[in-house]
């Protein structure tokens, strides 16, 4: 439990109560991942024009020994789409991988227990919400041993994944479908971007604010490395994270910039589902919604303007253009 000194009260996580994740009802099982077979053998369900192009792109990247690097919101997990992550680590079409401190929760979840996501308003008025035992106890004991280790969250998680004793032991039986295990084991950075509070695990006594943010710092740093390889052309891709990836990339490729490490010729897609006029965002119309999703104009204009770059904007339910642009890469490889 954190330790506070200063003239205000705080509210003592020691009285919240836990309960087994084991116990919980959930909305989503492994049964809901998606089958990449059925993928690759079915017709499409979704093509753009711009997908087509970008999924070129990708592959003429990993061929030529640049990189592509994924943010994805934690949605994905919880639609089933981690099958596709995972497939696209293994065969090193995705060089580094990032996500925010939801992702790594419903991931955590399904490696442990094979089920995530609870009924939040359900669990909200009893409250129930968020508490969950070893979800707030395993993935905190974890970032604390990988905060004294002085590494990054990701491998933190895959180290715990991978049967590292932290006090204790702890048994994954669904561990294959796990983005972060598959990145831990196959070497590709998983980043977590995670804000204080936001998240479940900060709401029990096994919370610690200083390994969620020194872990998750590294992290950060660890990302911005990634962005630095981008000198040569390569592709970023964010997937249904509206703020937190979007400045996380933002602030990457400033560093990047900065220290002599100028991304040049490269590729940037947003996917996402909102209604959106591109060219308001353009033409910096701040009289027009779009001019405001981050997304939008960070990931898709003002990156790839900056960096004698393109991007594109997938729009569509991501259970439509994930798997499309999983299908895609597999014909063009």
């Amino acid at each position: 439990m954190m330790n506070y000194k200063g003239k205000y009260n705080i509210v003592d996580l020691g009285k919240v109560k836990t309960y087994s994740l084991f116990t919980r009802p959930s909305e989503v099982s492994l049964d809901n991942l998606i089958d990449l077979n059925k993928i690759v053998n079915e017709p499409p369900k979704y093509f753009s024009q711009e997908i087509d192009t970008l999924v070129t792109e990708i592959v003429n990247a990993r061929k030529h020994g640049k990189p592509v690097i994924v943010f994805s919101g934690a949605h994905a997990v919880k639609n089933g789409l981690s099958p596709i992550y995972n497939d696209l680590i293994k065969r090193g079409m995705i060089t580094a991988f990032a996500s925010n401190g939801a992702f790594t929760i419903h991931d955590f979840e399904l490696a442990l227990a094979g089920k995530t996501s609870e009924n939040v308003p359900n669990a909200l008025e009893k409250g129930l919400f968020g508490f969950a035992e070893e979800t707030n106890r395993y993935i905190n004991e974890a970032l604390i041993h990988g905060n004294k280790l002085k590494i990054g969250y990701g491998e933190s998680m895959g180290r715990l994944m991978s049967g590292e004793i932290f006090p204790q032991h702890v048994d994954f039986p669904h561990k294959e479908i796990s983005v972060q295990y598959n990145a831990f084991v196959n070497d590709v950075p998983f980043c977590a971007h995670c804000a204080i509070g936001d998240d479940i695990y900060h709401t029990t006594r096994y919370f610690d604010g200083e390994a969620i943010g020194g872990c998750s710092g590294r992290d950060f740093l660890i990302f911005a490395n990634e962005v630095t390889k981008l000198t040569d052309g390569g592709v970023c891709l964010i997937i249904g994270s509206a703020v937190i990836g979007v400045e996380a990339y933002l602030k990457a490729f400033s560093i990047a910039a900065n220290i002599g490490k100028v991304p040049n010729k490269i590729i940037t897609a947003d996917f996402d589902l909102r209604e959106a006029n591109i060219s308001d965002a353009q033409m910096s119309k701040k009289d027009q919604p779009t001019y405001y999703f981050r997304d939008i104009k960070s990931i898709v204009v003002r990156i790839p303007n900056a960096f004698n770059g393109r991007g594109y904007y997938i729009k569509g339910d991501q259970n439509l253009t994930l798997p499309a642009l999983y299908k895609l890469i597999m014909e063009k490889i």
